[in-house]
């Protein structure tokens, strides 16, 4: 399940703890609508469970944007209790997968 956060909510969620995978995104972006479904299908795999998964409009969260340095759309970035692990400009499920088991193995 992939919950849509803003500014107001994003640092909460985040700082629950645990993994926090999350996808930024923008609505004029047409990668960020073609790997939609794909991150959405992550989420609800077993073995990511344990993983929360974020939406971020980028365009209308920007202290969001400037936690995990956004610089290109569509950007993912996975955080461990609160801190950022990595983030990159990618729309590449495996580098989101990588990301993740990095985070687990911190």
């Amino acid at each position: 399940m992939v919950h849509p956060v803003d500014d107001t909510t994003f640092e909460s969620k985040i700082n629950e703890g645990g993994i926090v995978a999350v996808k930024y995104y923008a609505d004029w972006c047409g990668s960020c609508k073609l790997f939609a479904p794909k991150f959405r299908r992550i989420s609800d795999e077993d073995e990511m469970s344990d993983v929360t998964f974020l939406d971020v409009n980028a365009e209308v969260s920007e202290k969001a944007r400037k936690l995990a340095g956004v610089d290109n759309l569509p950007f993912l970035a996975v955080f461990k209790d609160g801190e950022l692990v990595e983030g990159s400009a990618t729309s590449k499920e495996e580098y989101l997968r990588k990301m993740i088991e990095k985070a687990k193995n911190a």
